[in-house]
């Protein structure tokens, strides 16, 4: 019975083969896996194919293949003459590249703007590359050195003064935009009857504080005259300059025993400088000066943007580490200055800085337009990246400030060797976010009177010579082209920075 009881369970037949996997790799895999696996994954890949035929189709076809590529004029770019429906104009780039790139920027001077792109791509490259060495002289080079020569090399002139000149006329006429405030608010006292003691004696006080100013400063002045005096004043100036900062320099960092490094590196940073002056020839007049209402074009749009992006960095930390003071009056100014500067647009702030900042600034001293655009923008976008600062301070846990203080760490190297690294690398993304804003903002710079890169374009569709039924979409999209290069290289160069720096947290 086991027998026939075994053999009832015995196969006569052959197993039916197995069906074949579902493939998962390659492109078939890709499809099957991403793009239709479920009924709503189909529909959306069915919308997206439909939105990428009714939009990068036509943008394909009226950038490549409809476009005219040759010509001398508008007639190149007109649909009777090409014989098919004109895309691009692109002999109005070619045309007008050279305006789109130095503006208005005069022709024989144009070799100062590319000596400078050059000089901050030598500068800037080495920098982003994490492997190269000397980075600390780098950043000095790129951050200190080059804004200097770049101000020199583009706007050109020379140096009237260098250190101890140009502080002392600034505090003279400072002093005496007070005491000029001072002697209007006494005339005011007495001419009010209300509140007019309050006015004089507040006037007096403030004409007594510019005299006890400027009795401080006699010495300061007294050497500036001097200085105008000599045969060389840059020179002298130069000289006096390096003396004493390299002296003041070496008494704070140990004097005798600790501050001969710090010494010499202040000497080859003045040797350096004196070798530019001499390069530049600005100890005589310089280059021929280039008004910045003859700049224009892609050099505005970078050097409003670069600017902005390096200069709003310290004022966004100095204000996060402001609003998160223990000091009341640090935590207030710094709180009401990033609420004012976040409640404004960016167009009242340039219309500001352009037609309100010169009746701030000390009798006698002059603001360049570019410069109070500038500062403006700086200003502004340091009080946007001062609160995302302050979100990556917020994550930073305090168990590390508190085993700094155990190590016997002071607050200024707790903050700038421990707590700002860390918190700098968590809002990498939103500081990116925050330069690539900034980077396109910069167009807004057109309403006074400064021609970027858009106002560029704008500025060459009213050449009648290129007057086309397609001149203005060719123009917005080169300009869109050069935006999109600049902001995803960003985009990419923060990705890369934020996965090494984050290669420790990998699993």
């Amino acid at each position: 019975m086991s027998d026939l009881a075994a053999a009832s369970f015995v196969r006569r037949e052959m197993v039916p083969e197995r069906a074949a996997p579902i493939r998962t790799t390659g492109f078939v895999g890709f499809l099957r896996t991403r793009l239709f696996n479920s009924p709503t994954n189909i529909l959306l890949t069915l919308a997206s194919l439909l939105l990428l035929w009714f939009t990068v189709v036509p943008a394909i076809r009226f950038l490549l293949v409809d476009a005219v590529w040759r010509g001398a004029d508008r007639s190149a770019c007109l649909p009777e003459n090409a014989g098919h429906a004109v895309g691009a104009c692109w002999p109005y780039v070619q045309a007008k590249f050279i305006q789109f790139i130095y503006g208005f920027y005069p022709q024989a001077e144009r070799w100062r703007v590319n000596l400078t792109f050059i000089l901050a791509a030598l500068l800037l490259l080495p920098l982003l590359i994490p492997r190269l060495p000397a980075k600390g002289v780098n950043a000095g080079l790129f951050f200190v050195a080059f804004p200097v020569v770049a101000f020199f090399l583009l706007r050109g002139g020379g140096l009237s003064g260098f250190g101890i000149s140009c502080l002392a006329s600034l505090l003279s006429g400072l002093t005496d935009s007070i005491s000029e405030a001072g002697r209007k608010l006494t005339s005011a006292g007495e001419a009010t009857e209300v509140v007019g003691p309050i006015l004089v004696l507040l006037g007096k006080f403030v004409v007594l504080l510019s005299t006890a100013v400027s009795v401080l400063l006699r010495p300061l002045t007294w050497l500036r005259d001097q200085i105008e005096a000599s045969s060389r004043p840059v020179w002298t100036d130069f000289a006096a300059t390096a003396m004493i900062v390299s002296a003041l320099v070496f008494v704070f960092n140990g004097g005798i025993r600790d501050g001969w490094r710090s010494l010499i590196a202040s000497l080859a940073v003045f040797a350096g400088v004196g070798a530019v002056i001499a390069t530049l020839g600005l100890d005589h007049g310089g280059l021929p000066v280039v008004d910045t209402r003859l700049w224009g074009g892609l050099l505005v749009t970078l050097v409003v943007s670069v600017t902005g992006i390096v200069a709003s960095m310290p004022v966004g930390i100095a204000l996060a580490l402001g609003r998160r003071s223990t000091i009341p009056l640090i935590r207030i100014f710094s709180t009401a200055f990033i609420e004012l500067w976040r409640g404004v647009p960016l167009i009242t702030v340039l219309f500001f800085a352009t037609y309100m900042l010169p009746l701030f600034v000390p009798a006698g001293f002059s603001v360049d337009g570019l410069m109070r655009a500038l500062i403006g923008i700086a200003l502004f976008a340091g009080a946007y990246q001062a609160e995302v600062i302050r979100g990556g301070l917020a994550a930073i846990p305090r168990g590390q400030g508190e085993a700094a203080s155990a190590l016997g760490l002071s607050w200024w190297k707790t903050t700038g060797l421990i707590v700002m690294p860390q918190a700098l690398r968590h809002v990498i993304p939103g500081l990116v976010n925050s330069f690539i804003a900034l980077f396109k903002d910069t167009s807004l710079v057109s309403i006074v009177a400064l021609f970027d890169l858009l106002g560029s374009v704008r500025a060459s569709f009213a050449d009648p010579v290129w007057s086309t039924p397609t001149t203005l979409f060719t123009g917005f999209a080169f300009a869109g082209m050069i935006y999109f290069v600049f902001c995803f290289g960003m985009s990419r160069y923060s990705l890369f920075v934020e996965n090494r720096l984050n290669a420790h947290r990998r699993n």
